[in-house]
Parts: C-alpha cells; sequence; structure tokens
C-alpha cells in the first residue's frame, strides 16, 4: 500500500506524527508533504523536530514543488490523509485552487478516483466552511474532523489521537489495535 499524507497549519500536527509512526510500524509506504506552517507547528506543539518527522516517511516532497511525482495522476497510491487539514487547505481542494503540492496532490487523488479523507480542524465553523466540507463529501471526500469520543473511556491526548488515526486506517482497511472497537468492551 502506498498512501500521501499531508500535514497542514493547523493546531493538531500530532495527529500527523502519529499517523505516520503507525504507518511506518505498519510497513506501509508513505510520501509526504508538510506546509510552511505545519513544520512551524510542529516545534510549537511538541516535542518532536522536524528533521524527525520527516524521519518517519518513506519519501518527502516540499509543498512548492508542483514537479513532484504526486502532482500526477500517473503515480500511483492507494489515497491521501490530509491530517490536520486546515481550512485554507481544505478550501483550496474544494475549489480546485492548486497553489502547492497538498492542493494539488489532493486534486490529482480526486481526478483518479482515490480515497481522500480530510481530519478538518477547525471550530467554530463558518457557512463557508460548511459549503466547502459539503462539496468535497458530495465528491466522496471523507470529512473526519478529529472528533473525540469518550465511549472507551480514554485517559489520556495519546489515546485521543491513536482514536482518530485508527478511524482513519479504517478507512483503508489497515489493521490496527488502536482503540477497543464498540461491542468489545
Amino acid at each position: 500500500m502506498r498512501l500521501i499524507i499531508a500535514i497542514t497549519g493547523s493546531t493538531g500536527v500530532i495527529y500527523g506524527i502519529r499517523m505516520l509512526e503507525v504507518l511506518k510500524d505498519a510497513g506501509i509506504e508513505t510520501h509526504l508533504i508538510m506546509s510552511e506552517w505545519a513544520e512551524k507547528c510542529i516545534s510549537m506543539e511538541t516535542k518532536h523536530s522536524v528533521d524527525h518527522v520527516k524521519s518517519l516517511a518513506t519519501s518527502i516532497s516540499d509543498e512548492k514543488n508542483m514537479a513532484a511525482s504526486i502532482s500526477s495522476g500517473t503515480h500511483k497510491t492507494d489515497g491521501m490523509i490530509v491530517i490536520p487539514c486546515s481550512m485554507k487547505s481544505l478550501s483550496s481542494i474544494a475549489n480546485g485552487y492548486d497553489e502547492t503540492l497538498v492542493a494539488r496532490a489532493a486534486g490529482v487523488t480526486l481526478k483518479e478516483s482515490r480515497k481522500l479523507i480530510l481530519v478538518a480542524r477547525e471550530t467554530p465553523l463558518t457557512a463557508i466552511n460548511l459549503e466547502n466540507m459539503l462539496k468535497l463529501a458530495q465528491l466522496g471526500v471523507v470529512i473526519m474532523p478529529p472528533v473525540t469520543e469518550f465511549y472507551t473511556n480514554p485517559t489520556s491526548i495519546d489515546a485521543m489521537v491513536d482514536h482518530i488515526v485508527g478511524k482513519c486506517l479504517d478507512q483503508f482497511d489497515i489493521d490496527h489495535d488502536l482503540f477497543t472497537r464498540w461491542g468489545t468492551q
């Protein structure tokens, strides 16, 4: 399996970092794109370095590199996860404004009918945000805000992060044990 992982400059970069950790442990090939603000959020929100996060990916492309392999539909992938997804990135994707590699790769994912998941990070949401999400959902994009679940009685932030990462993995039928499933408690 080959997935594109994009981390954009919305709070919650830990979701993207954890996704990369889990996929690396599972032996899944990942192609990472990080926005400028994602890189800044890493140092503001975590104890990780940008270099460490990059080391978790199989390959990396700069968000300004519009000639990257993943900017073409001929580069086969199984899909893309933007985790977290800023409203700026979501808007660019919804409106076909491919000014960054994140938006271009997402557009390619859509045009090639591959699975696209956006872990949308913002609250409260404006009508513009909701319209963009609806437009994307109608195209088959999975909009997955990182909403905390409490039925598993999470005891740490790590458990809450793992739940969202696991929900994304479920979309690609990737086996994991990141959370207890309903009815198995």
